[in-house]
């Protein structure tokens, strides 16, 4: 039976920590209803010192989600928060929280949002975080701050996603899209993998029409890692679908896409002027999803 390296386990539970520690708990895992949930984390500065800001897009009965957190650079949580859009005087407003004897600013208006099937807004939306008078990550493609003016003399940067946490939902395919490159394309990552009255199961992973990945003999290969290449940039791939072969019909299955180096290399020293400059080009991405089987 194929095992995990350690190191490769590790990494696994450290994001899902990191992420799950400070977003917003949408549901019990054993439970698929209810966990549409996205989780972006991103790279800030407040004050000079590199943080992650993670967003928490989720889908609970009564409406969409939103959490904010922001984690300094050994993991501890400066702030966390919750706001509840579905209502109609939430949909659009601020929040001020104390942040390592600070103020940030939570501002947001998702009174014209448009969303798909998933938690996450397609368009019509923004949220900006202002950290002493200064804009540090601003989201969505409203640029303007309604009422609010944006304090520093120009808006941040593109913001630099270096992790995002997602569920999806299928009987045997799975679909997510994400950036391993910040100067690459964006690609269509599909999961294929019929378990049912199968003796011998395989897994199949495709970048856009290109296969990258196949499993045989899923039953005993039911974890394991390989590594790809997308953009010409090694991206590690690691796979768990135990639930998906021996745990409940509606089992969930997990995947770690991880490119470039972790975040956690980045925050834990300090970085030159053009890193300062440039920091998209410095993270590595990772993307993890929980997948769940619908029968």
């Amino acid at each position: 039976m194929l095992q995990l390296p350690t190191v490769a386990i590790v990494t696994m539970r450290d994001f899902a920590s990191c992420l799950s520690q400070s977003g917003v708990q949408v549901a019990h895992a054993s439970s698929p209803s209810g966990q549409s949930m996205v989780q972006c984390a991103y790279f800030v500065r407040l004050r000079g010192k590199p943080c992650r800001a993670i967003v928490t897009w989720s889908k609970v009965a009564m409406g969409q989600a939103l959490g904010i957190a922001v984690d300094d650079s050994s993991g501890r949580c400066l702030c966390k928060t919750e706001i509840k859009p579905w209502l109609p005087a939430k949909r659009k407003g601020s929040k001020a929280v104390e942040v390592d004897g600070g103020a940030l600013d939570i501002i947001w208006d998702l009174s014209a949002a448009k969303f798909a099937a998933g938690p996450e807004p397609l368009e019509g939306f923004y949220i900006a975080l202002i950290f002493d008078l200064e804009a540090v990550l601003v989201l969505g493609d409203m640029r303007e701050l309604g009422d609010r003016e944006v304090y520093s003399d120009a808006l941040p940067p593109s913001p630099v996603m270096v992790a995002r946490k997602e569920h999806v939902y299928g009987k045997k395919m799975y679909s997510a899209k994400a950036w391993f490159l910040d100067a690459g394309q964006l690609h269509h990552i599909t999961v294929e993998c019929d378990t049912s009255g199968l003796k011998d199961p395989s897994l199949e992973i495709r970048i856009g029409k290109k296969r990258v990945l196949q499993v045989k003999r899923l039953a005993w290969k039911f974890r394991g890692n390989q590594t790809i290449y997308v953009d010409g940039l090694p991206v590690e791939v690691l796979w768990d679908v135990h639930d998906w072969l021996f745990g409940s019909s509606n089992g969930c299955a997990v995947f770690l896409f991880q490119s470039g180096k972790s975040m956690e290399n980045f925050l834990s020293r300090s970085c030159s002027q053009d890193e300062t400059e440039h920091p998209s080009h410095r993270f590595g991405f990772t993307l993890m999803l929980h997948a769940w089987k619908v029968e």
